[in-house]
């Protein structure tokens, strides 16, 4: 039984409805209540949000608005620590507000007296130099660095961070549990499932629409179900419209785009009902692989090379180069083995899962300090 209790903010982008960042978020708060509970410490996640009001009720957890700056200084002085992660929060390539703000709320966070963590984030590309130093200096003052990828890791050390000071752990989502096996159909006539996860990323749309060849041809040669799952809604759900409206009148009679999934579990569930998925989005492919369901991976983003270099993959092309028909064969290939494919990466898997509450663990060690 907890005999102390330990109030815990958590920065990170929080309350966007991303079903990635959720998950993150979930599995950040399970892995530090568990590791808490055996150190008999009770865990209060006070989370930084979008949306505090659905974050509390969701999770079960204290929630205040992640811009407005009174809130979050009183949440922050009444906490004993600050975790900023998970997920890529340290990056400029979609914009220079990220860096200035997580860093600024660690340094407010350090201002306060507070330790600091960094919870297994993906770490750049980092563009402009004038963030660096920054970095540096903030990370500097972390009393426990962890990074989700040896990229990561190396950009730090170029940075100016020793490379003793940073941990490479797996993502906190491949924590997550290995969801009820689904019963097998009644009639063994069933076609496979095959999930799809989307994000627009070029302006033209190529990528989509060679996937879209892609899904197609699959279809053609074997019969299979296209679920098309959107992680970032309501972009997810364009991305994914657009695919379905790309494929070829027999792909589309039996495809469709899920809607509705407004928690981690519940697309989880999705996932795990599928025999094979096909995925741009970094969390989509986690997801399959905590539930061992073969996956293909396009990478918009080094962060997809390297999770699936990790598990012992490399993407089947990318959005600047993906071949339809190279996509339809390595479908056809896994959907055809996929015994085989859960027995190559089951160690792999298996090991990131355990690493993957490092961490938290290391966390809760310091916390008792």
């Amino acid at each position: 039984m907890a005999t102390r209790v330990s109030r815990i903010a958590i920065s990170g982008y929080y309350g966007y409805d991303n079903s990635g960042d959720e998950a993150v978020l979930q599995s950040i708060i399970i892995a530090l209540r568990a590791e808490g509970e055996q150190a008999g410490i009770q865990v209060i996640p006070v989370v930084l949000s979008a949306n505090p009001e659905q974050t509390a009720r969701q999770y079960a957890v204290e929630a205040v608005h992640r811009m407005r700056i009174g809130e979050v200084i009183a949440a922050i002085r009444s906490c004993d620590a600050l975790i900023s992660g998970g997920g890529s929060l340290l990056q400029d390539a979609t914009g220079v507000k990220s860096i200035p703000y997580y860093l600024g709320i660690m340094k407010l966070a350090q201002w306060l007296g507070k330790a600091t963590f960094v919870y297994a984030q993906g770490v750049g590309p980092v563009q402009r130099r004038l963030f660096m130093p920054m970095i540096r200096h903030v990370f500097g003052q972390a009393a426990y660095i962890s990074v989700r990828d040896e990229g990561s890791a190396q950009l730090l050390q170029r940075i100016g961070l020793g490379s003793a000071a940073v941990s490479v752990v797996p993502d906190p989502v491949m924590g997550f549990p290995l969801m009820p096996q689904r019963e097998a159909p009644p009639t063994g006539d069933a076609p496979p499932v095959v999930g799809v996860a989307v994000r627009f990323w070029r302006s033209d749309r190529q990528e989509l629409a060679q996937l879209a060849d892609a899904l197609s041809r699959l279809a053609a040669h074997k019969r299979v179900r296209l679920r098309l799952l959107p992680f970032h809604p309501p972009y997810d759900d364009e991305a994914s419209s657009y695919v379905l409206e790309r494929l070829a009148p027999g792909a589309r009679a039996d495809a469709s785009v899920v809607h509705g999934m407004d928690t981690p579990l519940a697309m989880l569930e999705q996932v795990a009902s599928c025999d094979l998925l096909i995925a741009m989005r970094l969390h989509a492919l986690i997801y399959a692989a905590t539930q061992h369901v073969p996956m293909l991976g396009i990478s918009y983003d080094p962060k997809i090379d390297q999770f699936l270099h990790r598990l012992g993959q490399a993407p089947v092309g990318s959005t600047d180069q993906l071949d339809p028909t190279i996509v339809s064969d390595a479908a056809i290939q896994l959907l055809d083995n996929k015994a085989s494919w859960r027995a190559e990466h089951h160690s792999a898997i298996e090991s990131m899962r355990t690493q993957s509450r490092l961490p938290a663990q290391q966390i809760i060690h310091l916390l008792r300090k």
